[in-house]
Parts: structure tokens; sequence; C-alpha cells
């Protein structure tokens, strides 16, 4: 079985301490050969500058694929295109178009008076500037926002519809979250890859408040599993064999594409990747 395609999420740094993270955690990932590499965008579009920077910074030195996130919050359409724009002028290739998540103390997202209405007003103007590749997000547990359980699935198909290439989904921590979603969008008629979004935990505390805001399902077993692990003081090794059993699994029925969500530390998804028995392309030559 040939090796799957891995790529990694990245956030901008907003410190100095941070960008050394960052680039110490990009030094370490990029010899894996990423098919790509996507930089996040702050609630409320709080990093709008930041993520350009590291988006452009990124592609000239490293000469890795850099998709850059934009979305719809905070923005008119005309600024949010030639944000685009300048992406295109620098030679970025791929976006990730989402929604975004509304502003720090506003409960739900409030379109911009002249901005885009929804993911899939922003992905039809992008589309047709026949600039980018276009990705876009993708929720196996309901979204907060979902009408009914199979939201998900149909909002999924439209912004498909509207241009998009391939999409790429929240976070989850078992496996058939996972199966069970890539199985209703089959029965939809999606055929565009769905990559699924892996979280390595190096902080169950951080990562059970995210999700619990979220909206990503808590399955009891994971508590109980890393209560137990704090007592041992053996949360990484926990955390690590638990997404590399998940990655197995996903491989096992077919998946071909892994997406690490890294939050700027390279360690633990580096292990995750290497027990999968995935090595450095420089390795692999040496070996050769």
């Amino acid at each position: 079985m040939p090796d799957p395609r891995i790529s990694f999420e990245f956030f901008p740094p907003q410190s100095l301490k941070a960008s050394f993270r960052l680039w110490d955690t990009v030094k370490m990932l990029a010899p894996l050969e990423p098919t790509f590499v996507s930089v996040t965008y702050g609630a409320g579009g709080t990093t709008r500058d930041l993520t350009h920077e590291a988006v452009t910074t990124l592609g000239q030195t490293t000469g890795l694929n850099v998709a850059a996130h934009l979305t719809c919050v905070n923005a008119s359409k005309s600024e949010t295109l030639e944000i685009a724009k300048s992406y295109a002028d620098a030679d970025v290739s791929e976006i990730v178009a989402l929604r975004g998540d509304p502003p720090k103390g506003e409960g739900r997202f409030t379109p911009h008076p002249d901005g885009f209405a929804s993911s899939v007003e922003l992905i039809e103007a992008l589309a047709a500037t026949g600039d980018f590749k276009l990705r876009v997000g993708a929720y196996p547990d309901p979204h907060p926002d979902a009408a009914h359980r199979d939201a998900d699935v149909e909002w999924l198909k439209r912004k498909l519809d509207a241009g998009a290439h391939s999409a790429i989904t929240q976070f989850f921590f078992e496996s058939e979250t996972f199966l069970r979603f890539r199985d209703k969008c089959v029965r939809a008629g999606i055929t565009a890859p769905v990559i699924p979004g892996i979280l390595p935990i190096e902080n169950w505390t951080g990562v059970r408040k995210f999700a619990s805001k979220c909206g990503a399902y808590i399955p009891p077993w994971l508590d109980h599993a890393f209560d137990k692990a704090g007592r041992d003081d053996r949360e990484t090794d926990l955390a690590t064999a638990l997404a590399t059993e998940m990655c197995s699994d996903l491989l096992a029925e077919g998946i071909e594409d892994l997406h690490f969500y890294t939050l700027n530390s390279a360690q633990m998804t580096r292990d995750v990747i290497h027990a999968l028995g995935i090595a450095p392309a420089t390795l692999l030559r040496d070996v050769a």
C-alpha cells in the first residue's frame, strides 16, 4: 500500500518567540514533503495581515505549496477579493475558503454589510477568478450552526458544486465518525476528496475545551483514558498511540490523504507519521 499524501496546518505567529517556534516546526516537518501546508485565519479576521505574511514568507523561503485561509468575516467583498489578488500576485495558488468564526464575544456569524453572506458566495467569487485551487471545510460532527442532521453534508455539496476542489474536515476523536461522514458524502453524490483532519492531542484540557465549542463529539472513554494517563504521567504516549491507531484505521479503509493540525508543534505529529512507517524523503534517498 503506498504512503498516504500528508499535509499540515499552521497558524500565523503573533510574537518573535512564536515565529521561531513556527519556523522550527516547518523545518522538522518539511522533509516529509507534504502535498500542501495551510495557514489559518484568526477568528473575526484578527490575523489577516499576519496570515498573509506567513503564507508569502513560507512559500518564498521553503518551496512548500502553501494554502492561505480566507474567510468572509469583517470584510467587504472588494476587500476580500483584493486579499485574494495579493495572494495570486505572490504566486499562491491555493486557498482554503471558509465562512469563518465570528469575532470574540459575538455568538453567531453576521455578514459584513457589503461582504459575502456565506462560504458558498465566497467560493463562487474565488472560482470565477480562475486563480486558485479551492479547499473548504467539512464537519463529521454537526457544526454548531447546522440546521438539521444532514445539513453539513448538504452544505458541503453546495460548496463543492460552487467550485471547490476538495474538503478538509474538522478534527474528530474516533475513526468511525469520519467513516460514517464519508459514507454520507458518497450517498449524496460527492466525488471530490474529503480529507480527514487529524489533531494529535498535546494538551487534553485545551483540546477538550475547544472541541466543546466547535461541536466535536467527546467520547466518555477519552476522558477516562487521559485522566488515568495523567496520573501515570503518560499523556504523550497515549496521545501518540491514539492518533497513530486512528490514522491506521483510516488508511485501512482506503483513505489516501491525512491533514494534521500541528498547532505549530512538530514533535507529536512527526512521531505519529513515523509510527505509520512514513519516513522523510531525504532519509529514503540516503538509504537507496
